[in-house]
């Protein structure tokens, strides 16, 4: 068992880094080689479909060494391939890979990319009990989906593209929430940092209604014209449920 544990090491080492760590001996050039590119395409390909912006906005040579880098490098912690996203995105962090020429925006904008994903996947399910879709927003208790994220980036990375890629960080980060509506399809909404701290108050606060969000909203703001910021989160809330990142009301338990 132990030598066969050492070939698996020497044959996995060798498939992540064949200019270092040689194959284990005995096995023919000829067979490695179709190993080795089918494992670096597969990997490829599943980046590239993970990461569509990033792969069309870097050269085919520097995504390949990029790919490379990833499986030479990053140890990853995980089996599952839908979780191979997430990993490219720690390495990223880590700076593993990266490169004086990279763009200064492409660890966000890969995070940003990541996130789709993970709503796109997720296996959260929108609660069919205990909701009332139509409730008063300022009067009853906010209810968010389970699919959406609150995001915040120093990168526009939602209008990032081939005809914009900027080289420097705005002056105010950008806060974005990315959601999936009932049928499954992924979006995302810019929104204020105003509007962003309303919703992280409903999220911390899932006993309070809106108005006493929008009380709280106000003492941090020192924003006393209370029926103002009211009419203010009415619109923004009833803009938040109609793109379904709120579901409604939560109705109280019995």
């Amino acid at each position: 068992m132990k030598a066969f544990q050492e070939i698996q090491h020497s044959f996995a080492a060798h498939m992540r880094n064949p200019e270092v760590n040689p194959p284990p001996p005995g096995m023919e050039d000829r067979r490695l080689a179709i190993y080795r590119e089918l494992i670096l395409n597969n990997m490829d390909g599943f980046l590239s479909q993970g990461f569509p912006v990033l792969h069309s906005l870097l050269s085919p040579a520097r995504w390949q060494r990029l790919v490379r880098a990833f499986l030479q490098l990053h140890r990853s912690d995980t089996p599952y391939f839908l979780e191979v996203p997430e990993q490219f995105v720690r390495f990223l962090s880590a700076g593993q890979g990266s490169e004086d020429d990279d763009p200064p925006f492409m660890l966000e904008l890969a995070h940003y990319e990541w996130m789709e994903l993970v709503l796109d996947a997720s296996q959260e399910t929108r609660p069919v009990q205990g909701v009332d879709p139509e409730g008063d927003l300022l009067d009853g208790v906010p209810c968010l989906s389970p699919l959406q994220a609150l995001l915040c980036y120093h990168y526009p990375v939602h209008r990032i593209c081939e005809a914009f890629q900027p080289t420097q960080p705005l002056d105010n980060p950008v806060w974005l929430v990315v959601y999936r509506n009932r049928d499954d399809q992924v979006g995302f909404m810019e929104i204020n940092q105003v509007t962003a701290r309303l919703l992280q108050l409903i999220d911390a606060n899932g006993e309070d209604n809106g108005r006493a969000l929008v009380a709280r909203l106000g003492e941090e703001l020192n924003f006393a014209d209370t029926a103002q910021l009211e009419q203010f989160a009415a619109e923004t809330l009833q803009h938040l449920r109609d793109n379904q990142i709120l579901l409604g009301c939560c109705c109280p338990s019995t």
